[in-house]
């Protein structure tokens, strides 16, 4: 492609080049100078770590024949781009690469600090109940189709954000899913992007090592809807949480011609959920839309779910996807990994694993196994409960992250569990000990054990726990490492849990 295509609508300068240049091919981008290929653009970005200004010469050495910077430099045999925010520049770069891809694409994005990931999937499974093909990117991983693809990243670089969405219409997706976060929001990674839907979910506490103040993060997440959001789109908002109250009555304000379909739990909203009824086996739940009634059954477990499922039906409904669809899709959406994800090899206690690396996140999932543990569990034998089945948390903290929210998580973790074994996380460059000793300042009793080593942890657990019993592992979900000192060690909560209840039966068979 022509560099001046590449560069339409972008905001740069030229320096020490003749017009001709623009006419270069440019056969490939890239921000990474190990990327680089013959004839390539080489766009230098500021990253948390390393900036992509020290990489130019080895850009070059590649066989980049331009470089877009925000410094001027010397060396420059064809000249160079100059651009005042390299980020804002690859988003626009990367999306007249890509030819425009959401522009072609039905496209929801899906915002909120805990819930993206199941909205999404929920979204996706009934879109595939239309008869459509969809591509997701997400926390898990990325899918065209069923075909997986690793996910470095929630929201990757806006580069590779493009060539996914150009991919799966090259694939004949016509619609796409994806959570975008509050990091690829706030350092662009999305922008040049048109979505159809924005999805509000929540906003609590977390990232804020990133954005300092949590008005800082509202503000970020409210670009989705402010700033990228077709103007004939949709809004779809959770206004039972305090921050989605805000960010509609902002809208109703701000864009009178936007679409916005409040969610809630209370009367008020636009969608409505009533006789919520949770079980071991999934969720019932009546939702009121339009004068409207509508029946509602999913495998998923736990009152959170409740207001994915709700957004996920609100936004289906603004892409047009009819109610019985909608329920249908609802119904068939499998777990998700990692998210309320049961480990069952009979053990004769429930095995949670959970991503719940947030204070409420971490709420909800001890409050929904609270409501869980006094239901019958059909794989439990008959009179085999304790008269007072406990609820067992473990969980860490990640190190170089927020540190704010450690104690919290104490504190809520020995307030609502009955037994809690504080581990590591991921603690990264951080030392573990510290971590927990953080987490401890919160602590508001004395029901809790250390257990640094967070393969122990879960082997205690379990060793611990009894017939009728609800194990919960916590802040990890579907990451199958951990991050010790820059190094990535293979670690799976699900496979560590299915090996500690292996140990245990093993054990009793000895006795």
């Amino acid at each position: 492609m022509m560099l001046r295509r590449i560069l339409e609508g972008c905001d740069y300068m030229q320096r020490m080049q003749k017009d001709e240049i623009f006419d270069m091919d440019i056969a490939g981008i890239a921000y990474d100078s190990r990327q680089v290929k013959d004839n390539y653009l080489f766009v230098a970005i500021r990253g948390e770590k390393f900036d992509g200004h020290a990489f130019i010469r080895d850009a070059k050495n590649k066989g980049a024949i331009m470089i877009a910077a925000e410094k001027e430099f010397s060396d420059a045999e064809n000249g160079y781009i100059l651009v005042k925010d390299s980020r804002k520049a690859l988003a626009c770069i990367a999306n007249n690469f890509y030819e425009s891809p959401s522009e072609e694409l039905i496209l929801t994005g899906v915002t909120g600090t805990n819930g993206k990931t199941t909205t999404t999937y929920i979204l996706k499974s009934i879109l595939e109940s239309w008869g459509k093909d969809v591509g997701l990117i997400g926390t898990i991983h990325y899918m065209i189709k069923d075909k997986l693809y690793p996910a470095p990243h929630t929201t990757p670089e806006s580069l590779e954000f493009q060539g996914l969405l150009r991919e799966m219409l090259l694939s004949r997706c016509t619609h796409a899913v994806a959570e975008i976060s509050s990091h690829a929001l706030a350092q662009d990674r999305v922008d040049k992007t048109v979505f159809r839907t924005a999805v509000f979910t929540n906003l609590t506490r977390d990232h804020l090592d990133f954005h300092k103040t949590m008005e800082d993060y509202f503000r970020a997440k409210e670009r989705l809807f402010t700033e990228l959001l077709d103007r004939n789109g949709t809004a779809v908002i959770n206004i039972d949480d305090q921050y989605g109250k805000r960010l509609a009555s902002q809208l109703r304000t701000l864009s009178p011609e936007l679409t916005i379909v409040t969610c809630g739990l209370k009367n008020g909203a636009d969608m409505v959920a009533h006789n919520i009824q949770v079980s071991f086996r999934g969720i019932r739940v009546t939702i009121s839309y339009r004068d409207s009634r509508y029946d509602v059954s999913s495998p998923l477990l736990g009152l959170p779910n409740v207001y994915n499922i709700m957004s996920a039906a609100a936004a289906a409904l603004s892409l047009g996807v009819p109610w019985q669809m909608i329920l249908q899709g609802i119904r068939q959406t499998g777990t998700v990994t990692g998210r309320f994800q049961k480990v069952d090899a009979n053990q004769g206690f429930l095995c949670i694993i959970d991503y719940a690396h947030t204070e409420d996140a971490l709420e909800r999932l001890i409050l929904t196994a609270k409501k869980l543990i006094s239901l019958p569990h059909p794989s439990l034998k008959k009179g085999g409960y304790q008269e007072k089945p406990r609820i067992i948390t473990v969980f860490g903290c990640g190190g170089d992250r927020d540190k704010g929210k450690r104690p919290k998580m104490g504190e809520v973790s020995t307030k609502l569990s009955d037994f809690v074994i504080i581990t590591s996380d991921n603690p990264r460059s951080e030392d573990p000990s510290e971590i927990i000793r953080h987490i401890e300042e919160g602590t508001v009793n004395k029901n809790y054990v250390i257990v640094s080593d967070r393969g122990k942890a879960i082997q205690k657990a379990v060793d611990l726990a009894e017939e009728g019993d609800i194990v919960l592992v916590a802040g990890k979900g579907h990451e199958d490492y951990q991050e010790i000192q820059g190094i990535r060690y293979p670690f799976s909560d699900r496979e560590i849990l299915n090996e500690a209840i292996k140990n245990k039966r093993c054990l009793s068979d000895i006795r």
